[in-house]
C-alpha cells in the first residue's frame, strides 16, 4: 500500500517540492536495517533461538546471526561467539514494515511526541532505537523472557538531510515538533 502510494503520489509531490526535473533523482528509501544485540547468547542457545523467532516474526524475514570476529578479554567475548542479530529489508517487505512502524507501532508508544530531527547521520540515513521489542503486535507477551531493544536504520538514496527529512515525513514518519 505504502509502496504504491510512493510510486503514484509521494514521488511526484517530492519531485515538485524539490524542483527536480528527473523523477529518478527523487530521494528514495533504499533499505531498512534492524539490529538487535543478544548478550545472553554466549551462555545459552535458547536465548538466541527465542530472539531469532521474535525478530523473524516482527520483520517477516529470518535474521542473520552476527558473530564476534576476535576475542576481547575485557568484555568476556571469544572469537565466534554470537553477539547480535541483523535483518535487512528491501522492496515490498521494507515498505510493509515501515508502514506498520509509522502508523501502528510508534503512535502507540507511551509519551510519544515524535522522533528527534537530530538522528540523521552524515549520509542522511535516519537511526533510532525502540527500547523494547514487545511494542510489536506479533510478539506474544507470555513467551517473552527478556526485553531487548531494536536499533533501526532507514537508509535513503540522498546525502542531503533536508531531502531525507522531506522523504521520511512524506512516508509518514512522525518527527517531534521541537
Amino acid at each position: 500500500m505504502l509502496y504504491k502510494d510512493f510510486q503514484e503520489k509521494i514521488s511526484a509531490k517530492l519531485q515538485k517540492d524539490l524542483g527536480l526535473k528527473n523523477r529518478l533523482a527523487v530521494p528514495r528509501l533504499l533499505k531498512v536495517v534492524i539490529n538487535q544485540r543478544i548478550p545472553e547468547a554466549r551462555e545459552s542457545k535458547e536465548f538466541l533461538n527465542e530472539a531469532v523467532v521474535e525478530l523473524a516474526s516482527i520483520t517477516g524475514q529470518r535474521p542473520v546471526i552476527c558473530f564476534a570476529k576476535k576475542s576481547e578479554a575485557g568484555f568476556k567475548i571469544r572469537k565466534g561467539d554470537p553477539l547480535a542479530l541483523k535483518t535487512t529489508l528491501r522492496r515490498q517487505k521494507m515498505y510493509d514494515f515501515v508502514e506498520k512502524l509509522f502508523t501502528l507501532v510508534l503512535p502507540t508508544l507511551r509519551d510519544f511526541k515524535g522522533l528527534p530531527l537530530g538522528s540523521f547521520d552524515s549520509d542522511a540515513n535516519y537511526n533510532f532505537t525502540l527500547e523494547e521489542q514487545t511494542v510489536f503486535s506479533e510478539i506474544d507477551l507470555d513467551k517473552v523472557k527478556k526485553v531487548r531493544s531494536l536499533q533501526i536504520t532507514l537508509v535513503t538514496s540522498t546525502s542531503v538531510k533536508k531531502e531525507a527529512k522531506m522523504l521520511l515525513s512524506a512516508l509518514g514518519l512522525p518527527f517531534s515538533k521541537a
